[in-house]
């Protein structure tokens, strides 16, 4: 019989308050506060959190594979074909078989997503002046560049 350690899984050494000053938590907490401020921003629309998502990367990367948008999304593909379904079936988006592989889709943006654009970009101009409030200039690049630097950092992490 083999014995068997347990570990004491109590976070004992640490403060409570800690996860208030935590990078992982601060950014995923931020980056929830950003979407559901953003929600309430664009719920007169009537897409769902995941569309907005879905869409917004659809308008940046018009053209791209289903393949391409599941892995840019970090979403799986049933689920995005979901998403995909609601908002081909509103009108949002149309889906072309990929001219060099027809097992592939490659999906577009319709016309009616062109007058959104200004409404969404204006929405998030918002939260985003809500979000950096009190900030001046210089800090706001400062908070950019630390941003584009860490990325930058986990994008290059593991090669």
């Amino acid at each position: 019989m083999r014995n068997v350690v347990y570990m004491d899984t109590k976070m004992s050494k640490k403060k409570d308050s800690d996860f208030d000053r935590s990078l992982g938590f601060l950014i995923h907490d931020v980056a929830r506060l950003f979407r559901v401020n953003f929600d309430r921003e664009v719920r007169e629309v009537g897409l769902t959190r995941a569309q907005w998502f879905v869409l917004g990367h659809v308008v940046r990367t018009q053209g791209q594979t289903q393949k391409a948008l599941a892995d840019e999304t970090d979403m799986e593909k049933a689920p995005l074909g979901k998403v995909l379904d609601r908002l081909e079936q509103g009108g949002w988006i149309k889906r072309h078989p990929d001219p060099k592989d027809h097992r592939a889709k490659r999906v577009f943006k319709t016309p009616k997503v062109d007058p959104l654009i200004p409404f969404m970009e204006a929405a998030a101009d918002r939260v985003e002046q809500d979000v950096l409030a009190g900030f001046d200039d210089k800090e706001k690049e400062c908070l950019l560049d630390a941003l584009i630097a860490m990325k930058k950092n986990l994008l290059n992490s593991h090669d």
